[in-house]
């Protein structure tokens, strides 16, 4: 047993050295759940191979066994597998290559539109969809769903990539996905059997000092030293996988710099309000 416990802890330190690649925070136990959660990476290139019979269902079962607010299930998933409407969301997408490669492709929606019908048939009031809450609920219920099915993806062997760049043109992918009024694609996630040919690693995170605060927030010296550390970490990580070498900061900053470092969803409000979500 203890020779067991051993292993466990030893497997266990490997993960969150590969997670943090700098001091390991202690776990008090490693389970199949853990090592699956730990080991996630995102995965850019995939084999040309079809998924087995009943993935799509049991994801999805995966995906409706998240937390839902109320209950309310206020998200839809729509699947794509046809090469010509993957392309053409891929060149939606910013022509990302692993949205043709994975043989299947998710949407993940706010979907407003079922209770909105729900009520028309009942002839009853929907004021509280046209409220900005709604459409966040619908975007943490939808997020929470995907997370669940990226976990079970990954329990399966197979891997994934969140696809944001969706939200580039969402007036488009809603046209081409035939979404009715107040139904949005959040966002994509390609999924397919990963090349073994060519690897996807982990990529290291925020220390968790950065990130873990107890009763209060904080922010001083032992943020930004973390924040440091992880800056060298990560261009030791940029430096193994042949990336352009840049502080997490500076790509960070770029990020957020300004409306045009948003692609296009500076105006995501106004395309919104135009799909029927009044956010109010």
């Amino acid at each position: 047993m203890n020779e067991i416990t051993s292993l466990a802890r030893a497997a266990a330190a490997k993960l969150l050295h590969q997670r943090y690649r700098g001091d390991v925070p202690g776990v008090a136990v490693l389970n199949e759940t853990l090592d699956v959660l730990l080991s996630h990476r995102s995965v850019r290139t995939y084999l040309p191979e079809k998924l087995p019979v009943g993935t799509l269902e049991t994801l999805v079962a995966a995906a409706q066994s998240a937390s839902s607010s109320s209950n309310l299930q206020v998200w839809s998933v729509v699947a794509i597998q046809e090469p010509a409407r993957k392309a053409r969301l891929a060149a939606l997408a910013g022509n990302q290559q692993h949205i043709l490669e994975a043989p299947l492709f998710l949407l993940w929606l706010v979907d407003l539109h079922r209770l909105a019908a729900l009520s028309k048939e009942r002839n009853e009031s929907a004021e509280a969809l046209g409220y900005f809450e709604s459409f966040l609920l619908g975007a943490v219920d939808a997020s929470l769903a995907a997370q669940n099915a990226v976990v079970a993806v990954e329990s399966l062997g197979l891997g994934a990539m969140y696809i944001g760049a969706i939200r580039n043109h969402p007036a488009e992918v809603a046209a081409e996905l035939n979404l009715p009024p107040q139904a949005f694609a959040l966002f994509g996630l390609a999924i397919g059997r990963p090349d073994p040919a060519r690897p996807a690693e982990v990529k290291p995170r925020l220390p968790q000092e950065v990130v873990l605060f107890k009763e209060q927030y904080e922010w001083g010296e032992r943020e930004r030293a973390g924040i440091a550390a992880y800056n060298e970490r990560m261009r030791g990580f940029q430096q193994e996988q042949n990336l352009p070498v840049q502080d997490w900061t500076d790509q960070a900053g770029a990020r957020i710099r300004n409306a045009a470092s948003l692609h296009g969803r500076d105006v995501l409000r106004d395309v919104l309000n135009q799909l029927g979500f009044a956010l109010r």
